[in-house]
């Protein structure tokens, strides 16, 4: 049974920096993609970042390109998000999602396995 256990959130001022973490655990993950989404307040969850498991190129969303990192440890079965120069629009509640499939998909239904969650608030 494939679980995801989200980590690293939390209060910080505009400008400033948070590192989210994903412990993937349940399964072998190669040949799957991994991502992040966000779901701000009356709003609908909106992609973030992916990566696969074997490499390659990561894809972003527009709005948080150059600012937004996502990565990888594959021994640790952990994908990270690196978020730097943190606006509050940023502020949401972030999840991290996988799927057995090796392309990188943007909508949430695509994804069959999600973690709880964990809030990022980015004050002004």
């Amino acid at each position: 049974q494939v679980q995801l256990v989200e980590s690293g959130g939390g209060l910080v001022q505009a400008g400033g920096s948070l590192r989210l973490s994903c412990a993937a655990s349940g399964r072998a993950f190669v040949g799957y993609v991994m991502a992040w989404f966000r779901q701000a307040a009356e709003k609908e969850r909106e992609f973030v970042a992916a990566i696969r498991w074997s490499g390659g190129s990561p894809s972003y969303a527009d709005s948080v390109k150059g600012r937004f990192t996502i990565s990888r440890d594959n021994a640790k079965n952990t994908v990270y998000l690196q978020m730097n120069s943190l606006k509050p629009e940023d502020t949401a509640v972030y999840y991290c999602a996988t799927r057995p499939f090796i392309n990188i998909a943007p909508m949430p239904g695509q994804y069959p396995y999600w973690g709880q969650g964990t809030q990022v608030t980015v004050s002004s």
